[in-house]
């Protein structure tokens, strides 16, 4: 079986999917959609495939099996809700949504039409990603006590000003915490594995004049069974540094560097993984250093999982979750207190 396979959106994290989809046993790309005609041109060019302005037509004329959707934030919800009303299968980049209420359209959309939706975490198959979640499921790390992330990018004014979209509250949807930070929001979360008790946080535009979305957030997201996670995040540093977790657990204490890991036991002893870049594809041109190798990782994933008729990951549901938080922070931001969660 060969999925015949869609892209909307041709902008600067198309070469991750397209050239992961070429890299794909059974998959085919059969269609890009951008609604700049040089964008979509030269990408269907590139790929050998066709190309097209308007995504709905692309919808009606191509019969596909899959459709990723690469386009700004607010319009991830109606065009997933689109491709799966057409009994599309679709696989959207973070976020899923802006408003978690969005993504519970998108669940119904997909459950009433009988195929599968998706969203891109790709930094849950980082190896140090693996290693962690690992032993934290499986005992060996005893309870999580604690946890920060420090993530410190470097996202100029030319990077807003050469973007229609970005720090723009009603399109983005926020500012360094939604589109730089949330993959690793969506780590942590992932690892600790347990409901959220309450948000609280602080939101800022420090260091950019035009935009309208944060450049710095901070605040701490306290778990029900009682790991609290500490977070500083901010994206007008002097370069793109590693983002970092640590993770102070009953038995051990981990760390988190991009997509390395260590883990520490207290008793004596460590494990590590890091990337052998030699085992993932070349992105080409377009790939940035802090997006990691694992697109392709998630991607192959994604097709197994609709070739054996299961639910791919990361589902809807969690891809939800995730955002969640992010909605509760900016909202604990906003309204100056402690949100908690039902």
């Amino acid at each position: 079986m060969k999925f015949r396979v869609g892209i909307i959106g041709c902008g600067n994290i198309f070469p991750m999917h397209a050239q992961s989809l070429s890299n794909t046993a059974g998959v085919e790309l059969a269609a890009v959609c951008d609604i700049k005609p040089a964008r979509a041109r030269l990408a269907a060019k590139k790929y050998h495939c066709r190309a097209y302005l308007d995504y709905k037509e692309m919808f009606r004329k191509e019969k596909l099996d899959a459709v990723h959707i690469l386009t700004p934030h607010h319009l991830h919800p109606p065009m997933a809700i689109a491709a799966l009303n057409n009994k599309i299968n679709a696989l959207s980049e973070k976020p899923i949504c802006i408003d978690p209420a969005d993504g519970a359209k998108m669940i119904r959309a997909a459950k009433n039409n009988n195929v599968r939706l998706a969203s891109i975490s790709q930094n849950r198959y980082n190896p140090g990603s693996q290693l962690v979640k690992k032993n934290i499921s499986s005992g060996k790390l005893g309870k999580i006590k604690a946890a920060k992330l420090i993530l410190t990018y470097c996202k100029p004014d030319s990077y807003y000003k050469k973007s229609d979209w970005k720090g723009r509250l009603a399109t983005e949807g926020g500012g360094v915490l939604i589109d730089q930070a949330i993959h690793f929001v969506d780590v942590l979360a992932w690892l600790v594995n347990d409901e959220v008790e309450y948000v609280e946080a602080n939101t800022e535009r420090r260091n950019h004049k035009f935009i309208e979305v944060e450049d710095l957030a901070e605040g701490v997201i306290k778990f029900r069974k009682g790991a609290l996670v500490s977070f500083y995040l901010m994206n007008f540093y002097s370069y793109d540094a590693d983002p970092e977790i640590e993770i102070d657990c009953q038995k051990a204490r981990v760390k988190i560097v991009k997509d390395s890991a260590r883990i520490g036991f207290y008793s004596g002893g460590a494990l590590e993984a890091k990337p052998y870049p030699n085992e993932y594809i070349d992105y080409g041109d377009g790939w940035r250093d802090y997006w990691g190798y694992c697109h392709w990782i998630q991607i192959k994933d994604f097709y197994q999982a609709l070739k054996e008729g299961r639910q791919p990951p990361v589902s809807p549901g969690e891809a939800i979750k995730t955002q969640e938080i992010v909605w509760n922070i900016y909202k604990s931001a906003r309204l100056r207190r402690r949100i908690y969660f039902n």
